[in-house]
């Protein structure tokens, strides 16, 4: 585990030494701030005429009109961040040609591969952290439920962690940072498409394709409903991609 952490620290300095993590950062919370502002004033427009009428009135629910629909936000611009974040994690390497030292080093493929996933995933989390803070000025002027919050970012973390995932293994086949980056942003934009297959499917083939698909599982997280499929999904998910990293990796490592 130390090796794995030299590993994540390696690459922490390297994010925050060069622009990129702040660019990133910067246009994920601008992106992400127009949006919140946007459903803001969407939702105190809806609920002043709603609150006109006593029927409606009661209907009225800041998780649903605000929060859910931010989240999906959220997923969709993490759909196109996170690909640059983790296009140079191994393309780099091969470019300015250390890939042979980190390979014939002491540590393990594994170890590697952990410690790159971990720095970006700490990177992630700081992005959905600040975040946080259109979360808690709801809190303050607003009533919303903790519960859905909670498990809406608990969501775009685990959405998160699958993209960082299929980045890496991206990132390992090339040494060109813009093509790894494509690669994953049109794997990625495929497994979403998918979903909308499904709505022309029925029986079987229907429920295969809401299964596949990698936010159909997002919307149950969304609105606060926590159910293992959806976990262990994403959980395979990254399993799978870091699978696949690995292997790639070690037939180069043994070349």
């Amino acid at each position: 585990m130390t090796n794995t952490w030299i590993i994540a620290k390696k690459e922490l300095r390297t994010y925050f030494t060069s622009p990129i993590a702040y660019v990133v950062m910067t246009v994920f919370l601008v992106l992400v701030g127009f949006f919140f502002y946007s459903l803001m004033y969407w939702f105190n427009a809806q609920s002043m005429q709603m609150a006109q009428n006593q029927y409606y009135a009661g209907q009225i629910n800041i998780n649903q009109m605000l929060f859910s629909p931010l989240f999906h936000n959220i997923s969709i611009i993490l759909l196109l961040m996170l690909p640059l974040l983790t296009m140079r994690l191994f393309a780099e390497e091969k470019k300015i040609g250390t890939e042979e030292l980190l390979y014939t080093s002491p540590i393990s493929v594994g170890e590697i591969i952990l410690g790159k996933f971990i720095a970006s995933l700490l990177v992630l989390v700081a992005m959905l952290a600040l975040t946080g803070l259109l979360a808690v000025f709801t809190f303050l002027y607003g009533n919303p439920e903790l519960a859905p919050v909670l498990m809406g970012y608990l969501g775009l973390f685990l959405l998160g962690a699958s993209f960082i995932a299929i980045g890496l293994f991206f990132s390992s086949l090339t040494e060109n940072q813009i093509v790894a980056a494509i690669l994953t942003f049109g794997s990625l934009l495929l497994f979403w498409i998918i979903s909308w297959a499904s709505n022309a499917a029925t029986g079987f083939w229907k429920e295969v394709l809401n299964y596949v698909s990698i936010f159909q599982h997002f919307d149950n997280l969304t609105q606060g409903i926590l159910d293992t499929t959806d976990i262990v999904y994403y959980l395979s998910f990254a399993f799978f991609g870091l699978f696949l990293t690995h292997t790639v990796i070690q037939s180069r490592r043994w070349r």
